[in-house]
């Protein structure tokens, strides 16, 4: 059926005054605002037709119709969004992995053979912070007993090339 076909101003009219009957039902039982939200919404089908909106509403009605009924009954279209429902698996998928990766990436690796363990390499991390010509001697005597709440710290700074 076309829109041409239909009589819409009776419907629309009949509409309308329905709503209003409904409109003084609401203001009677619940009150002035009740009412008036229903005849607010009770005048909208005679504004459509006399705006011409109705047929502007009829398109989109007619075109969201057929594209649900095209993606119901046409198997070409399920597939496409099974393809599309993958695509998306595959993109969460992707992400978890990733961020694993930069997970492990950024922890500390496993101690090695010699018991030390291996860091990410930073530049100029392998240069000494001091050449060894000035750095002191491991023979070194050490200091007297109040130094020894940071003899601890010292030794791993000396064992780092910081002093």
């Amino acid at each position: 059926m076309s829109f041409d076909q239909i009589a819409w101003l009776p419907l629309c009219a009949g509409a309308t005054i329905a709503g209003l009957v409904l409109s003084f039902l609401a203001f009677r039982r619940r009150g002035a605002a009740s009412g008036l939200r229903v005849a607010a919404w009770a005048l909208l089908p005679v504004a459509a037709y006399l705006t011409d909106a109705l047929r502007s509403l009829w398109t989109i009605g007619v075109t969201i119709v057929g594209f649900v009924t095209g993606l119901v009954l046409n198997p070409l279209v399920w597939a496409g969004v099974a393809v599309a429902g993958l695509s998306a698996v595959l993109f969460v998928v992707s992400g978890v992995m990733r961020g694993r990766k930069l997970r492990i990436v950024g922890r500390r690796k496993k101690p090695s053979a010699d018991g030390q363990q291996e860091q990410p390499v930073q530049p100029a991390a392998n240069k000494p912070a001091v050449s060894s010509k000035s750095r002191p001697s491991a023979a070194a005597p050490k200091a007297g007993k109040g130094d020894d709440d940071f003899s601890d710290i010292e030794e791993l700074l000396k064992r780092r090339g910081i002093s």
